[in-house]
């Protein structure tokens, strides 16, 4: 049944029989007959077929969700007895944001290398918020994908961002400037905007006790790196919102401040590793997931 339910899958990511026949180097008659097999086991019709194109059902969708779940849980278990039999070897493709992969990534991947000398890796160290082309393995912040044919795997469910400055910026406010206490004190200040798409971040969003409240901010100064806000930050040119594992080596070293706001936080901004494909999932795969867990564990301890 694995065998039927890993069709469906690839048979509804791909909307169509044959390419899915094609992709597993199967003939059509072998791929639709394992369509109706588990059609006939569950008593479900599953895809509404025609001529140009192959559309699951409503009862269709409903089972894919579940049994992508069940094929990823088995492709792990399968990985999992098979992690140690022999050395790690293969290319790791891993796209993430400027700063993030810059300051904290590049260097672990090389750590992992030595680990497993027989490992290539690739570093797309970008903007854009995805790179499907190049990239096995993906970096995101923020929420789950919607695409129901993408793997997310948490790597940290907990990662506040924080308001931040440098010491030389707060030291050197105007008298009628304060050190903002409230969300709303931030109008004041010269805030280092980070957006995407060309849709820049002009609001800030706080939570407490279950409240919420959201700030214009403003500031000469905008990007879509975060890397380039980070340093803007550090150079005392005004504040940020940046989150944690970003700037944990800036806090550390003193060249960054946490700016506390009366006990407002901002929303949660979770990390996760995406796969593009579930077939993707190897030990390989889950050697890095594990590697990253651990490290950004470190950072954030």
């Amino acid at each position: 049944m694995f065998e039927s339910l890993y069709i469906l899958c690839l048979a509804a990511h791909l909307g169509s029989l044959s390419a899915c026949a094609r992709h597993l180097d199967l003939s059509p008659a072998v791929v639709s007959a394992a369509v109706k097999r588990l059609e006939a086991e569950i008593e479900t019709v599953l895809f509404v077929r025609s001529t140009r194109r192959l559309r699951l059902t409503s009862k269709g969708e409903q089972y894919l969700k579940h049994c992508q779940d069940a094929v990823a849980i088995l492709d792990n278990a399968y990985a999992g007895l098979h992690d140690n039999d022999a050395e790690l070897t293969g290319t790791i493709r891993l796209s993430a944001s400027s700063d993030l992969g810059r300051n904290l990534i590049l260097s672990w991947l090389d750590d992992f290398i030595d680990i497993y000398p027989k490992v290539m890796v690739q570093l797309i160290c970008q903007t854009a918020m995805w790179i499907y082309t190049v990239s096995k393995l993906i970096w995101r912040y923020a929420m789950e994908p919607k695409d129901s044919s993408l793997v997310a795997l948490p790597i940290a469910l907990k990662n506040s961002p924080v308001l931040c400055a440098s010491p030389e910026y707060l030291d050197k406010l105007d008298s009628g400037m304060d050190i903002p206490k409230i969300p709303e004190d931030l109008s004041q200040h010269n805030c280092l905007c980070l957006g995407h798409d060309e849709k820049y971040l002009s609001e800030w969003t706080f939570e407490k006790e279950g409240k919420v409240k959201r700030v214009a901010v403003a500031g000469n100064r905008r990007s879509k790196d975060g890397d380039v806000v980070r340093r803007w930050a550090v150079a005392g040119r005004g504040i940020a919102l940046k989150s944690k594992l970003d700037i944990a080596a800036d806090l550390k070293a003193g060249r960054l401040v946490e700016v506390p706001v009366d006990g407002w936080q901002v929303a949660n901004y979770p990390l996760y590793l995406i796969c593009p494909e579930r077939r993707l999932i190897d030990p390989l795969f889950n050697a890095v997931k594990e590697y990253l867990i651990e490290r950004v564990e470190g950072v954030l301890a």
